[in-house]
């Protein structure tokens, strides 16, 4: 899983999955901008998500990307439904691997958690007479009280749903990314059926923990298939629900057991996203034990996310064997060149952009 490197920093080790070499253990995690049209990426994604590779990232994963259109968050939010998605996609990838770094894509369904307003216009529900839509989910249940029941779906569609992650990684394939993420965490989609706090199916994709599992285990059994063997696949989890009676990290540990006999490479383990009654203990690193615990007893190589700030409580996370990635998020939109900053601390070389040089 590793390479040689002549950095005695851990976070500056290059990280080898299949065929894919990431030249240090930190990535940019996907972060959503709503600024998308129709779901067609812009020039706003080719520059945050450019310069953070130029910035130096081993790994550049783009925002949770709709596998179809009622799946998107907002209306803002960029899709890969259509082929006619792929172009300016493929504009991204170009230039993100001439930095150097490893395109991604974390492809999504927000499920109940759809049509909602930008966050700063409120994040409040988008009437279907405003340009919203029906959301869908396991079960007719609202993430919120007041809001009106999402759409529970039958069988049939949620095939339907499974298929359009297939081809949604065909055409992340066709746009050039070298690596993809499902999306099962956040009160998404795919954790909605894993939780149950939102899903009461009496069905195969309810009830017991594997029937929970069902949905999301068909989904990365599909996008394994239509994702080439050599190219790695992800799966970002939220590790607990933070609520009582909901999913829980015994069950994240038993989840990721299955995917890496389905061939995932790697967990990401965030958390919450479930439920208003979620109660968070935020401080640094407060996400990094689920990776830890994950790792050790799934086998399974992880990812940690949530509050790391630092070069050395980056380094710290790897070196104690907590994980096997760090991902950064609003770390990155503070500093899309942390990288060159952390290797300059922990002493590590790592190539400036020419025209940046003389900054640093």
């Amino acid at each position: 899983m590793t390479a040689n490197s002549n950095s005695s920093s851990l976070l500056f080790e290059p990280l080898i999955l299949r065929a894919v070499t990431l030249r240090n253990r930190i990535a940019v995690s996907p972060m959503c901008q709503y600024s998308a049209v129709d779901g067609f990426a812009n020039d706003w994604h080719l520059v945050h998500l450019g310069s953070r590779a130029a910035g130096g990232s081993g790994l550049v994963v783009m925002e949770a990307t709709a596998v179809e259109a009622r799946g998107r968050i907002s209306p803002f939010d960029t899709g890969i439904w259509s082929d006619a998605h792929v172009e300016f996609l493929s504009r991204i990838t170009r230039f993100i691997g001439s930095q150097g770094a490893v395109a991604g894509i974390q492809l999504a369904h927000a499920g109940r958690k759809a049509s909602t307003a930008r966050p700063w216009e409120g994040g409040n529900l988008v009437a279907e007479s405003a340009g919203g839509w029906q959301p869908v989910a396991p079960s007719a249940l609202p993430f919120d009280e007041g809001d009106p029941a999402p759409h529970e779906l039958s069988a049939a569609e949620i095939h339907g749903i499974v298929e359009a992650f297939a081809a949604a990684a065909r055409r992340a394939l066709a746009a050039g990314f070298g690596l993809v993420e499902v999306h099962a965490a956040h009160g998404y989609l795919a954790h909605e059926f894993l939780s149950p706090l939102s899903n009461r199916r009496q069905d195969q994709y309810g009830g017991s923990l594997e029937n929970r599992m069902r949905f999301a285990l068909e989904v990365v059994e599909a996008v394994r298939a239509a994702w080439p063997e050599h190219l790695p696949l992800f799966v970002r989890i939220s590790s607990t629900d933070w609520v009582p009676g909901g999913w829980d990290i015994a069950d994240s540990v038993a989840l990721a057991r299955r995917l890496k006999l389905l061939g995932v490479d790697l967990v990401d383990c965030s958390s919450g996203g479930s439920s208003p009654a979620q109660r968070i203990p935020l401080g640094p690193g407060y996400q990094v034990p689920f990776a830890e615990r994950i790792r050790r007893e799934a086998g399974i190589p992880t990812g940690a996310v949530g509050l790391i700030t630092t070069a050395q409580q980056a380094e710290q996370i790897l070196r104690d064997g907590k994980a096997d990635l760090v991902l950064l998020a609003r770390e990155f939109l503070r500093d899309p060149y942390f990288p060159i900053r952390a290797a300059r601390e922990l002493g590590a070389e790592l190539p400036t952009p020419v025209q940046y040089y003389r900054a640093f």
